[in-house]
C-alpha cells in the first residue's frame, strides 16, 4: 500500500543530485577579474585577442587563474585584488598605447570562483541584484519635446521634397515648434497641395489658417502619432543603452522604462560611476560620404603622400585606411530603419536600409552620378569616426531602400544593422537621479537576507520536530529539499536575486511547510477515526493532495498576476514566488511521502507511527471502553 516503484525514487535521486550540483556554485563566492571588451563600434574581438591577453599577463609577471573568451569580451580571473589591479595596468598600457583614443575597454569585474568542471555543465551562480552586490543606479529622463521636434524636422524635409516632385510651388515652409506651416500664393495650388499632403503624409493633421496676404496650411502631428513617436523614442533609447552597457560587462543589468518618459538603469557590480556615465551618456552619429579613389588618395592610403584637399583619412574594419570626402551626403537623421538579410541572387549577407523621403531623393541622385565608385558609411563617437562599411555603388538606387553587401558574415551584417539602427539616442536623455551602493552594504544585505532564511528555517524545523515527531523530521527534510530545488532552478535560469527575492524565499518556506501540516493532520484524523497506521498514511496523503493543489493553484495565480503586471522588485519577488510554489508541490507531496514509505512502508505489522499526540474524542474513548466491558458481563 505504501510502497513507491523504483522509477519514482530514481526521479527523486536525480532531482536531489541536480539540485545539489546547481546550487553548489552559489557557495564559492566571487573572485576579482579584469575584462577586456571592444572600445570602438567597428572593432570585433576574437580568439586571437585571448592569446594576446595571456601573453601580456605573462610578460608582466602576472599569473591568472584562467583567461577565457566569452561572448563579446575576454575575461581573466585572479586570486586577489592586488594582482587584479596590476593586471589591469599592464593590459591598459599594452592594448591602449594612446590613452586619448582607446581601442579596448579594460574594466574591473568579478567572476565566480566555481571550478571549471561545474562551469562546463553550465552550473553557474545566481546573479545578484543591485541591493545585494552593490553598483550604480541611474534614473534618466527622455526629452520628449526633442523627439517630437526631431520628427517634425524630418517631416518638413519630406514636405519640401513631395511638393517639388509634384511641381507644386509654395511661398515658404517653416516649422513652429511641432507644427509645420506651408505658405501658398493662390487657392488652386493650396487645394492641390492639401490633397497631396493629406494623402501622402497621414501623420499630420492639416488645417487652413489665416496668413496675411498669403494662404497658409498648418500641419500638426496627430495625437496618436505623437504618442507613437514618444514611445518609439523611449524604446530605441533603451535598445541603445543596452548596447552601451554591454561594453561594461555588467551581469544582468536592469534597463527598463518607468512611467512615460523615464528609464531606470541599474548596473550591479559597477563602482566606477564616472565610467558608467561616460558609457551610457555617449552620443553617436551616422554619416554617408563618398570614397576618394584618385591617385593622390591611393598614395595617401599607402602612406607615401599627403591627404588630398577636401578629404579625410579614416580606418575601415580590420584597420585598413580609407580616404573619404569631407562632404556629407546623408546623416543618421535620414535613416528610418536598418535590418540584416540575404541577397536573393548571390545569397550574401546584406544590410537593408530604409531612408526617409529627403534621404531617398539625395541617395538616388548620388548613386546615379557615381556608379562604380565606393560609398563609405561612418559612425562617429566622441568626435572620432570609423568606417562601418564601404560598398561599391553598382546601380542607381531609388525608392528609399538601400542594400549593402560584400564580404560580410550574417553576424557582421546583424551587428552592422544594429549599429546603424541604434547607433545614437533617438532623443536626448538627462540623468535626474544617481545612487551608488557600495559592496560593503551589499554584503551586509546578503548576510541579513541569508540569516532571515536560516532562522526562519530553523524555527520551522524545531516546531515541526517537536509537534509531529518523526513525521516532523520528514517534513523538515522535505523543506530542505524544496529550498535546494528552488535555489538550483534559480541558478539554472541565471535569475537575478535581490532582497525582494530573498523575502520570497522566506515566504516560500512558510507556504511549503503548510502542505506538510495538512498531510500530517490528515494522517492524525485518519488515526483518530480508527484506521490502521498504514491505511492512515495512505489516506492522509491521498485526501490532502486535493486541498494542497487548490491552495497552491490560487496562490500561483496571484503570483502570475504579479509577474505579468509587476516590474522591478515586484517582478523579482514574483519569479521566486512562482518557482517556489512549484518546487514545494514536488517536495511536500512526492519527496516527503518517499521518506515515509521508506521508513514505514515495508513494515507489514505496523502498530504505531511517530506523529505526535493523536487526540481522541472522549465519546470514542467511552464507547471503546463499553465495548471492552460487555463481553465480561456476559
Amino acid at each position: 500500500m505504501n510502497r513507491y516503484p523504483w522509477w519514482k525514487y530514481a526521479i527523486i535521486v536525480v532531482a536531489l543530485l541536480g539540485g545539489f550540483l546547481y546550487t553548489l556554485p552559489n557557495f564559492f563566492g566571487e573572485a576579482p577579474a579584469v575584462q577586456v571588451s571592444s572600445g570602438k563600434a567597428t572593432l570585433k574581438l576574437d580568439a586571437s585577442l585571448e592569446r594576446r591577453v595571456s601573453q601580456i599577463l605573462t610578460d608582466a609577471g602576472v599569473k591568472p587563474d584562467f583567461v577565457q573568451f566569452e561572448g563579446n569580451s575576454i575575461k581573466a580571473r585572479f586570486t586577489d585584488t592586488d594582482v587584479q589591479l596590476k593586471a589591469k595596468d599592464a593590459l591598459s598600457r599594452a592594448l591602449n598605447p594612446d590613452p586619448a583614443d582607446p581601442s579596448y575597454i579594460v574594466a574591473l569585474n568579478l567572476l565566480s570562483r566555481s571550478p571549471h568542471w561545474l562551469t562546463a555543465i553550465r552550473a553557474l551562480p545566481m546573479y545578484l541584484g543591485l541591493d545585494l552586490r552593490g553598483g550604480v543606479h541611474f534614473l534618466m529622463q527622455v526629452d520628449m519635446k526633442a523627439a517630437l521636434t526631431k520628427r517634425a524636422e524630418a517631416l518638413t524635409g519630406d514636405i519640401r521634397t513631395l511638393l517639388r516632385d509634384k511641381n507644386l510651388r509654395h511661398a515658404g515652409i517653416a516649422r513652429d515648434g511641432n507644427n509645420v506651416e506651408v505658405r501658398f500664393r493662390d487657392r488652386e495650388t493650396l487645394t492641390a497641395a492639401l490633397n497631396t499632403l493629406t494623402d501622402q503624409l497621414p501623420d499630420l493633421a492639416w488645417t487652413e489658417v489665416p496668413g496675411g496676404t498669403d494662404l497658409k496650411l498648418s500641419g500638426v502631428l496627430k495625437p496618436d502619432v505623437a504618442r507613437r513617436v514618444q514611445e518609439t523614442a523611449v524604446k530605441q533609447n533603451i535598445t541603445t543603452l543596452h548596447n552601451r552597457v554591454n561594453e561594461l560587462g555588467v551581469s544582468e543589468p536592469v534597463i527598463q522604462q518607468q512611467g512615460v518618459d523615464r528609464v531606470v538603469v541599474q548596473l550591479p557590480g559597477v563602482q566606477d560611476t564616472a565610467k558608467a556615465k561616460d558609457i551610457i551618456g555617449r552620443t553617436a552619429t551616422l554619416e554617408v560620404r563618398l570614397v576618394d579613389d584618385s591617385t593622390e588618395a591611393q598614395s595617401a592610403m599607402a602612406g607615401s603622400g599627403p591627404v588630398p584637399f577636401g578629404t579625410e583619412r579614416y580606418l575601415e574594419r580590420g584597420g585598413r585606411p580609407l580616404i573619404v570626402k569631407r562632404q556629407v551626403i546623408l546623416t543618421g537623421d535620414n535613416l528610418n530603419d536598418a535590418q540584416s538579410g540575404f541577397d536573393s541572387q548571390t545569397h550574401e549577407a546584406t544590410v537593408n536600409l530604409t531612408l526617409d523621403a529627403n534621404g531617398s531623393r539625395i541617395f538616388k541622385d548620388i548613386t546615379r552620378d557615381n556608379i562604380g565608385k565606393r560609398m563609405a558609411i561612418l559612425l562617429f563617437e566622441k568626435g572620432k569616426g570609423e568606417v562601418v562599411t564601404a560598398p561599391v555603388i553598382r546601380s542607381e538606387i531609388g525608392g528609399g531602400r538601400v542594400q549593402i553587401s560584400g564580404s560580410m558574415t550574417s553576424v557582421e551584417a546583424a551587428d552592422t544593422a544594429l549599429l546603424l539602427r541604434a547607433g545614437s539616442l533617438a532623443a536626448p536623455m538627462e540623468i535626474i537621479e544617481e545612487r551608488t551602493i557600495g559592496p560593503t552594504l551589499g554584503a551586509e544585505n546578503i548576510g541579513k537576507g541569508f540569516n532571515s532564511v536560516l532562522y526562519g528555517f530553523a524555527a520551522i524545523a524545531v516546531f515541526m520536530c517537536v509537534y509531529y515527531r518523526l513525521f516532523g523530521m520528514f517534513s523538515t527534510l522535505a523543506l530542505a529539499f524544496n529550498l535546494l530545488l528552488l535555489v538550483s532552478v534559480l541558478s539554472l535560469m541565471q535569475a537575478t536575486l535581490s532582497l525582494p527575492g530573498m523575502a520570497a524565499i522566506a515566504l516560500t518556506l512558510g507556504m511549503a511547510i503548510d502542505a506538510n501540516v495538512l498531510i500530517n493532520e490528515r494522517v492524525r484524523e485518519e488515526l483518530r477515526g480508527g484506521a490502521s497506521p498504514q491505511a492512515a498514511i495512505h489516506a492522509g496523503y491521498e485526501r490532502a493532495f486535493a486541498t494542497i493543489l487548490d491552495s497552491n493553484v490560487t496562490t500561483l495565480i496571484a503570483g502570475i498576476a504579479l509577474l505579468v503586471f509587476g516590474s522591478g522588485p515586484v517582478k523579482n519577488f514574483a519569479v521566486v514566488h512562482c518557482i517556489g510554489i512549484l518546487t514545494s508541490m514536488f517536495s511536500a507531496v512526492l519527496f516527503s511521502r518517499a521518506l515515509v514509505n521508506l521508513w514505514y512502508g515495508r513494515q507489514k505489522k505496523l502498530k504505531t507511527v511517530s506523529i505526535g499526540q493523536v487526540w481522541v474524542p472522549p465519546s470514542v474513548v467511552a464507547s471503546s471502553a463499553v465495548a471492552a466491558d460487555e463481553p465480561a458481563k456476559t
